[in-house]
C-alpha cells in the first residue's frame, strides 16, 4: 500500500531543525520532499558539527549528525533566491507543489517575492506553512527565535531543573530542543488538516506557526493551574507536583524513576519494598495526603531504594505493574530489547558514508506504513533531475544557473 501522502509535493525553504523535521515526517508519509538550499553552504545544519556521520570504515565523512537527523527523505536542489533568477526557479517550482513551508524571519521572503500572497497567484490551492520563533504578528514578531528562547518566554525553563529549594540551583533547559520538535509535529497536523480541507473545497490557506505559541500549549497542566487556580509552578527537580511517588531514586548502582499514579501502586510499590506500613499511615494512604506530606515520605522511600540495585527494582516493580524504568544513556537506549523489538534503528544506504543508521519515525500504519526512500542528500544532489524533470529545463540552460551561481 502506498504511504498515507503519495502524490503530495512539498517544497521546502526550511533550515535547522523544526522545519526540517515537519518536513521529514511529510516525506515519510510518502510526499515528495524538495528542499531548497543555499549554493555552496546549504542548512546551517550542514556545518553543525562534530560529530559527523561515519563510514564503513569508521572515518569521518563530510555530513553532519546533526544533518541527518532531520532531512532524509528529501531531494535537495540549490538556488539562490537573493537573485532574480533564483526566485524564478523557486515560484515555478512552487507552481508545482502541494505545500510550501519556510522557517525565514518574519517578512523576508516577501522581499523575494516569495510570500503566501505572491506565490498563490500562481497556485490558489497552495498550503503554505511558516515557522517563525514568535509568529506574524504581535511586537515580537520581527525578532529571531530560536528554541531556548521559546523555552525561557513560555515558562518551560522555569519548571525544569533541580528544585528551587536546592542552594545554586538555576532553571535548566531541557536536554534536547523539545519546542522545536513539538512544533515540527504540529506544523505536520496543520499541513495535513489543511490538505484535507483543500480536498473538500479545493481551497488552500495560509499556516502560521510559531515556537512560542506551541511552547505556551505545551505547559498543559502547569498552565491550567495558573489559569484555574493562581496557582505558579516552581522547579521540582524529577519530582512530579501533583503525583507522589512520581521521581528519581538513587539505587544501590544507580538511578531508576518511579511514577506510581494511583494508590493502588503506591501499594504495590510498597509491598515490593517490604514497606507496608507505610501504606497504613494515613500521612501516605492517598495521593492527595502523600502531596501534602512528600517530604516525611521522602527520605522513607530513598531508604527503601538503597536496599537494592537498578535491575532488581525494574524487575520487581514491573511485574508489580508499577510504572518504573532505569535511567538510560541513549547508547542503552538503543540496546534496550523494547526499542529493538520496535525496530527504532533503522539503516539507509547514505551517500557520503555507504551505510548509516537513523532514528525510525514512531508512526505506524497498519494500511499504509511510513517509507523511507532516500537518504539524507548531498548538498544540490538532486539539481539536475528536479530542473530537468520537474520543470523541463535544457541541459545547457541548467549549465549557464549553475557557471553563473544561481544553482
Amino acid at each position: 500500500m502506498a504511504a498515507p501522502l503519495s502524490g503530495i509535493r512539498v517544497l521546502d525553504l526550511t533550515r535547522v531543525l523544526a522545519g526540517p523535521v515537519a518536513t521529514q515526517t511529510l516525506a515519510d508519509l510518502g510526499a515528495e520532499v524538495i528542499k531548497i538550499e543555499r549554493p555552496g553552504a546549504g542548512d546551517d545544519a550542514r556545518g553543525w558539527g562534530p560529530p559527523y556521520v561515519k563510514d564503513v570504515q569508521g572515518q569521518d565523512t563530510i555530513e553532519t549528525t546533526y544533518f541527518a537527523s532531520a532531512n532524509r527523505g528529501k531531494k535537495s536542489v540549490t538556488v539562490d533566491i537573493t537573485r532574480g533568477e533564483g526566485q524564478e526557479l523557486v515560484r515555478k517550482l512552487a507552481a508545482k507543489c502541494d505545500v510550501f513551508i519556510e522557517n525565514f524571519k518574519t517578512g523576508t521572503l516577501s522581499r523575494y517575492g516569495l510570500a503566501y500572497q505572491q506565490l498563490r497567484q500562481a497556485r490558489q490551492d497552495m498550503v503554505y506553512c511558516s515557522i517563525t520563533g514568535f509568529g506574524q504578528t504581535g511586537p515580537y514578531a520581527a525578532r529571531p527565535g530560536y528554541d531556548p528562547i521559546a523555552q525561557a518566554l513560555s515558562g518551560l525553563m522555569s519548571v525544569t531543573g533541580e528544585s528551587e529549594d536546592m542552594p545554586g540551583t538555576v532553571p535548566q533547559r531541557v536536554g534536547v530542543a523539545v519546542i522545536d520538535l513539538m512544533t515540527a509535529h504540529y506544523a505536520v497536523i496543520a499541513v495535513v488538516s489543511a490538505l484535507y480541507h483543500r480536498q473538500a473545497t479545493d481551497r488552500g490557506q495560509y499556516i502560521d506557526m510559531s515556537l512560542l505559541d506551541v511552547g505556551v500549549a505545551s505547559m498543559a497542566n502547569i498552565a491550567s493551574a495558573y489559569l484555574g487556580a493562581g496557582v505558579i509552578a516552581k522547579r521540582n527537580g524529577g519530582v512530579h507536583p501533583s503525583v507522589v511517588p512520581s521521581q528519581v531514586f538513587l539505587c544501590k548502582d544507580g538511578y531508576v524513576i518511579v511514577a506510581a499514579g494511583n494508590d493502588g501502586q503506591f501499594a504495590k510499590l510498597c509491598e515490593v519494598g517490604s514497606k507496608g506500613d507505610l501504606v497504613r499511615d494515613a500521612r501516605f494512604s492517598t495521593n492527595s495526603a502523600r502531596v501534602k506530606n512528600r517530604d516525611a515520605l521522602r527520605p522513607l522511600l530513598e531508604a527503601m531504594f538503597l536496599k537494592h540495585p537498578v535491575t532488581w527494582w525494574n524487575a520487581k516493580l514491573a511485574a508489580a505493574g508499577v510504572p518504573c524504568a532505569p535511567i538510560n544513556d541513549i547508547a542503552q537506549v538503543f540496546e534496550d530489547p523494547q526499542v529493538q523489538h520496535r525496530g527504532l534503528r533503522v539503516e539507509m544506504p547514505e551517500p557520503a558514508a555507504g551505510k548509516a543508521a537513523f532514528v525510525a519515525s514512531p508512526l505506524r500504519f497498519s494500511e499504509s506504513p511510513v517509507e523511507y526512500r532516500l537518504p539524507p542528500p548531498l548538498l544540490g544532489e538532486h539539481n539536475q533531475e528536479v530542473f530537468e524533470d520537474l520543470l523541463g529545463m535544457s541541459p545547457e540552460e541548467i549549465a549557464r544557473l549553475r557557471a553563473s551561481g544561481v544553482i
